[in-house]
């Protein structure tokens, strides 16, 4: 039967900045990384940095540099010792100028959500924030399109542009904390991407600072506009490593009047992919999302945070979200779709509401997964594009592979968009365990044709990977853009792609 109402208990979401007090292993220790031919910071350096922006928007204190050094996951760790904190465009560019004139590499930072440990440092860059730049500049409530600075928070975007009646086509579990120019760098996905696309498509335009100061203003608002080569795309997805991005142009949805939500168990694989195919024919335009949740990954917020899953335990999970503007139809079609599903045993429980806070409890099971993982100990994420059919095998096959060893291997992720989160937990770091996991992981994911980065960049941890998804001669053209646009390698350097030969 299916069960109309969530079963009583409070779930909490406990997002925090890491579950562990360890400190990890410095990046260039970890991974045995050489220096590039930087300058070391100087007074003089610092002088003209304190100048320019003053000197509260300049941390050097090697304490409060910490928290800038580290990624949220505490995988790796940086030495920068000057965090600067500029508010303006013309900042940034003074910024950079004078970085790429003195050779001194950037390390750009938003939130510091990443995975792939894109956001810190891994020597001494200097790290510029986007804290301060943080302005909603315009809102068009005809058009959908707003403006806004870089540093703007995910979630204050959503809040402010949802009292015009509209939304961000992008919704992150990190998104109390992450900034959208972080997004655009690193082209997020997230929860909604089956019904509203990536960022390549809602961007129409961006600002960005190139490595010498000089300012790029594409900064267009329109849906249409088809002068020339889209430039903005060099910097959707390149993380701060062709240029820093200060301001973007968001085509914005309008809000949806109808929210519902499905939470099912099933018996196999199989069955997902039953019920997904069975969604779209029967959902179509209203189904916004089609999220996977395996056993193991449902066990962590049950099992660490106490959460109550609204059902008995299952192999698999499925959490369906529509979105549209007539209640009645919406809630019509879903209850449809699920008696069917329900009557030819294809799932086998389920819940469904449309209740906000009932709703809100059924996103916290799925999202306060990562978070919920650190608490097995040393986890290695890998966020991996597989098709469709083969979606969940890897995490099979390294069960045989190293499950004896590990805490938990566990996938959970976004079925609409083949998008799987692969994670491994052990109770510490062990570069035995390291060398068994990479570069099988990223050679079998190559074998099905899959990507070895969805959705989270490809950062520090990854750049060696690259050809595993990019041909050579994609990998070159790639590197002459680098060179470029930023000869002397400060934007973003040890990241994204491989060491040119």
């Amino acid at each position: 039967m299916l069960r109309k109402l969530l079963t009583n208990g409070h779930i909490r979401c406990a997002r925090r900045f890491s579950s562990s007090k360890a400190i990890p292993e410095l990046t260039k220790d970890r991974y045995n990384v050489k220096r590039g031919e930087y300058s070391l910071l100087t007074d003089g350096h610092m002088a003209f940095f304190m100048n320019l922006l003053g000197q509260n928007r300049v941390i050097n204190d090697p304490s409060e540099c910490e928290s800038y050094n580290i990624d949220w996951i505490k995988n790796v760790r940086g030495q920068s010792r000057c965090i600067l904190k500029p508010r303006t465009t013309e900042e940034v560019s003074k910024i950079l100028e004078f970085c790429n004139e003195n050779k001194l590499a950037v390390c750009p930072q938003g939130g510091n959500t990443g995975l792939v440990g894109g956001s810190v440092p891994v020597f001494d860059e200097i790290v510029i924030s986007t804290a301060l730049m943080n302005q909603i500049e315009s809102i068009d409530e005809i058009s959908g399109v707003i403006v806004c600075q870089a540093g703007c928070i995910l979630e204050n975007i959503d809040q402010q542009i949802g009292e015009k009646g509209l939304m961000v086509p992008l919704d992150l579990g990190a998104k109390g904390s992450c900034h959208i120019g972080g997004n655009v760098s690193t082209n997020a996905g997230g929860l909604r991407l089956l019904r509203y696309g990536n960022l390549h498509g809602s961007v129409l335009g961006v600002e960005a600072v190139k490595a010498n100061g000089e300012i790029l203003d594409c900064l267009s608002t329109l849906k249409k506009d088809n002068t020339g080569y889209h430039l903005k795309h060099l910097f959707i997805g390149s993380e701060g490593s062709l240029g820093v991005v200060t301001k973007v142009a968001i085509q914005c949805p309008t809000k949806p009047k109808a929210i519902n939500m499905a939470f099912l168990g099933v018996e196999s694989f199989d069955s997902v992919l039953t019920t997904f195919r069975r969604c779209k024919n029967e959902l179509g335009e209203i189904l916004s999302s089609f999220e996977l949740i395996d056993a193991l990954s449902l066990d962590v917020v049950t099992g660490h945070y106490k959460m109550q899953s609204p059902i008995p335990q299952f192999p698999f999970y499925i959490l369906i979200e529509t979105h549209g503007s007539c209640n009645e139809h919406d809630e019509e079609k879903l209850n449809r779709f699920l008696e069917s599903a329900m009557g030819d045993g294809v799932v086998l429980d389920g819940t469904a509401t449309n209740q906000p806070s009932k709703m809100k409890q059924l996103w916290e099971l799925r999202e306060s997964i990562t978070q919920g993982l650190l608490m097995d100990g040393y986890v290695f994420k890998y966020d991996l594009s597989i098709p469709i059919k083969e979606f969940y095998a890897i995490v099979d096959v390294m069960n045989e592979k190293i499950g004896k060893d590990a805490v938990r291997i566990c996938g959970y992720g976004h079925i609409g968009d083949s998008n799987i989160h692969l994670n491994l937990s052990f109770k510490e770091y062990s570069k035995e365990m390291h060398n068994k996991i990479e570069p099988f992981v990223y050679e079998y994911t190559s074998s099905l044709k899959g990507s070895v980065s969805a959705e989270h960049g490809i950062g520090f941890r990854k750049s060696k990977y690259v050809h595993y998804s990019k041909s050579p001669a994609a990998i070159n053209l790639m590197q002459d853009i680098k060179r470029m646009m930023d000869p002397n390698k400060i934007l973003n350097p040890y990241k994204v792609l491989p060491e040119s030969s």
